[in-house]
């Protein structure tokens, strides 16, 4: 049989994922800043296109910052030029009794100090050798948040090119510093380090430190007072004069900024009803260079010009209609959503019924992973708080009744049931699942645990208190 070569024509259809498609589907998921870091990126790249920047639109923390220290520093010079002239009128006798509103100093402050700073500015004060200060910076330098030493008394003798007891010296007077129990190497050492500075001599108290503090982890004191045949309520005394110590000395000087969340879409109650509203503040308003467009139409230009207009043109149109279409399915999705859980915006999260990505998408036309792609990483602000779009997607359990509840409300009862509990008696897993049956709600209780856990609530055994 001979081999032969043919040209055949064939018609055939095929999904072609398109530059343009794959940023519209990848701005779907982008969260509210990584939006607008995009916008910024485009804008660098593109030419023609151009929006007014809004206050809001700052994206990261070092440019607030920045933001902030041009403010501070405009307010200084405006205080240090009203001392200098009512210095000088007072020189020349002329200074006006006229009442002038104080400046706030505790608005000059930028910075907190952080514990490094903290420690090294005793270490400086201090009457320390130059070797001793630098043995000191090196400690510092290595110390956790929460203010331990996290390296080996010989890996500071190496770095240091010094001996071990020189080290165990600086580090002795070191922990003499404020805060109390800074650089300890373990709670142990914390403990015992308060203990000692606050001259504590109340029976049990070192000994429970330096010997037993797995009790206290398990909250055994009977087991503690046994084992140290002490009267139980001496070792609950010494107990609660340990609790009052603090395990983490350098938390007070923690400096992390807390992340705030800006919501996507708001929910208000209007009269009986209730109203969804996307927050466009801070998004910029994108639209097209009127220097380039009229460049486009009128200005005599090289084809290779035009060409990179054009290109820069459609990207720009491109990416406007992206952003319009991204907001119009956050707002649609958004709308389904509290369609579903109307009962939740009327009653709380015990009413929040169980929902699925489908019931979303045949109610809005849409794909279940275009969905999903644009509840990620979205919050809406609702009467009772800021939540994920996607805590609004949630399995649902049978009760007795025949309804169906969510498993969010199934937390919402388990959080409700311990937070009514005894602490000295507090509900065992199995005693929940229990009380959740009377109520109707047949679960496991390794389910109980698995939503408890979830919840961030500790067992029965670490919640019991004694007092």
């Amino acid at each position: 049989m001979a081999l032969e070569l043919r040209q055949q024509l064939k018609l055939t259809q095929q999904l072609i994922m398109t530059p343009q498609l794959q940023q519209a589907i990848k701005l779907l998921q982008l969260s509210r800043l990584e939006l607008i870091h995009t916008i910024k990126q485009e804008m660098e790249t593109n030419p023609v296109l151009e929006y007014e920047e809004p206050f809001y639109s700052l994206t990261t923390l070092d440019e607030y910052e920045n933001k902030a220290e041009e403010k501070r520093l405009e307010v200084l010079a405006e205080f240090w030029e009203q001392y200098s002239e009512d210095s000088y009128l007072k020189e020349m006798g002329l200074h006006q009794k006229e009442e002038k509103e104080e400046l706030p100093w505790e608005n000059i402050v930028s910075k907190r100090p952080s514990l490094c700073d903290h420690l090294m500015w005793q270490l400086n004060l201090s009457h320390f050798t130059e070797k001793e200060k630098e043995i000191g910076g090196y400690i510092i330098g290595n110390l956790d948040d929460d203010g331990y030493l996290k390296i080996s008394l010989k890996e500071i003798a190496t770095h240091t090119d010094t001996s071990i007891e020189e080290v165990k010296k600086v580090l002795k007077r070191i922990q003499e510093f404020d805060p109390i129990g800074v650089a300890a190497r373990d709670l142990k050492e914390c403990l015992l380090l308060q203990i000692e500075h606050f001259k504590i001599d109340l029976p049990w108290v070192r000994e429970i430190v330096q010997e037993y503090l797995s009790y206290l982890g398990k909250k055994d004191l009977k087991g503690l007072a046994k084992r140290l045949k002490a009267p139980l309520e001496e070792i609950k005394r010494a107990v609660e004069v340990i609790l009052s110590l603090e395990p983490k000395p350098g938390r007070q000087y923690n400096t992390e900024v807390p992340i705030y969340i800006v919501p996507d879409v708001y929910v208000y109650k209007v009269e009986d009803d209730f109203v969804v509203v996307l927050n466009e503040d801070g998004l910029p308003k994108l639209h097209i260079n009127d220097y380039y467009r009229r460049l486009m139409v009128n200005g005599n230009l090289s084809e290779r010009v035009k060409n990179f207009l054009q290109s820069k043109f459609k990207s720009a149109v491109w990416l406007i209609k992206s952003i319009h279409q991204r907001q119009r399915t956050l707002y649609r999705v958004a709308c389904s959503i509290f369609k579903f859980q109307r009962e939740f915006l009327e009653k709380g999260i015990e009413y929040l019924r169980p929902l699925v990505l489908k019931d979303v998408a045949d109610d809005v036309g849409l794909h279940e992973s275009t969905v999903s792609r644009v509840t990620a990483n979205k919050y809406v602000q609702t009467p009772y708080g800021i939540f994920e779009l996607k805590f609004f997607f949630n399995t649902g359990i049978n009760t007795n009744s025949g309804n169906l509840l969510s498993a969010e409300s199934i937390k919402a009862k388990i959080r409700e049931i311990i937070a009514s509990e005894d602490p000295q008696k507090p509900y065992s897993d199995q005693k929940i699942t229990k009380i959740l049956k009377e109520q109707g709600i047949n679960i496991a209780r390794r389910t109980v645990a698995k939503y408890r856990e979830s919840l961030g609530i500790l067992p029965s055994s670490q919640r019991k208190r004694f007092w």
